[in-house]
């Protein structure tokens, strides 16, 4: 509660049940993002606490929300999660599917595609991550132009503690900082 008093205005959450618990703290005083890997069976949670889902990586994820949301008399604001490094063991659609996904995805009535999501690749050195940066802004930009119907490119969320500062350079307008502003997390 003290982040939101000193003027945090979005939430991110990478896990449905530590939402619900910070949810139940904090309420409507701030807007709440869904940064994690969404699994289908925790969408019908997942559209009551949030705002936005940033991580949609499939059509069948999408088309899982669009469901939820249309069952509720909602539309969800989405960002497409960018697997910028294609890395096998991250979740993301690989850049050059991005389009053809996004496309699909437009027909959906209860979901509005907002923007791209990239995680990139994990460096100590945050400059190794500017060229992965890069090429999502050139896929968001690229997308832009295409003007496609329900798709509106507000969002570009690139950029951790780390590397937040590289992103913004980038074109980043959503940054993830919870690590700068909280410290490492306590798993035990």
């Amino acid at each position: 509660m003290d982040a939101i008093d000193a003027g945090v205005e979005i939430v991110g959450e990478n896990y449905i049940q530590e939402a619900r618990r910070a949810f139940d703290v904090i309420g409507m005083k701030a807007k709440w993002h869904f940064i994690g890997h969404l699994q289908k069976n925790k969408v019908k949670k997942a559209v009551k606490i949030f705002d936005m889902i940033e991580t949609v990586d499939s059509y069948a994820l999408a088309k899982e929300i669009d469901k939820r949301c249309r069952q509720i008399s909602r539309i969800m604001p989405v960002l497409i999660e960018i697997n910028s490094g294609r890395e096998k063991q991250k979740f993301g659609v690989f850049p050059e599917d991005a389009e053809n996904l996004i496309k699909e995805i437009s027909d959906l009535s209860n979901v509005k595609v907002m923007g791209l999501m990239t995680m990139g690749p994990r460096f100590g050195n945050p400059q190794e991550s500017r060229s992965y940066f890069v090429e999502t802004r050139r896929i968001f930009e690229k997308i832009k132009e295409l003007n496609i119907t329900n798709i509106e490119m507000r969002y570009l969320s690139m950029g951790m503690t780390n590397s937040y500062q590289v992103a913004i350079e980038e074109g980043a307008n959503i940054v993830r900082i919870g690590t700068l502003i909280f410290g490492k997390r306590d798993y035990n």
